[in-house]
């Protein structure tokens, strides 16, 4: 038997905390939320998690705690350009994550 959604707890997890939700947010739009960059294009490489943690309150090594939490729960890509780190929303992840509850309304809405 497929069992869609346990299959994303992970990622809801992750998603649970408004930082990481935060964070995540602005990676899908990240021309909108972060100036550019001198390494690394925001879109095709992602953004450098200096830039991630110059828009936070946070800490850099919570940011990086935050980002590697995404990246475990596969809702973020991660890139290394010279010494930095550049994450970028994984757009594929996220679709999963609706297509699992666009079937679980589908379900339930014919249960009915």
């Amino acid at each position: 038997m497929n069992k869609p959604l346990p299959d994303i707890v992970p990622s809801l997890r992750a998603l649970a905390n408004p930082q990481r939700a935060q964070i995540m947010d602005w990676l899908l739009d990240p021309t909108v939320h972060f100036p550019p960059q001198r390494d690394g294009d925001l879109v095709q490489d992602g953004v450098c998690v200096g830039a991630i943690t110059d828009k936070t309150t946070l800490t850099q090594p919570t940011v990086t705690s935050h980002m590697k939490m995404l990246d475990a729960a596969g809702l973020v890509t991660s890139k290394k350009i010279k010494n930095w780190v550049f994450y970028k929303a994984d757009l594929d992840a996220l679709d999963h994550i609706s297509q699992v509850f666009g079937q679980a309304a589908i379900r339930s809405s014919s249960a009915t």
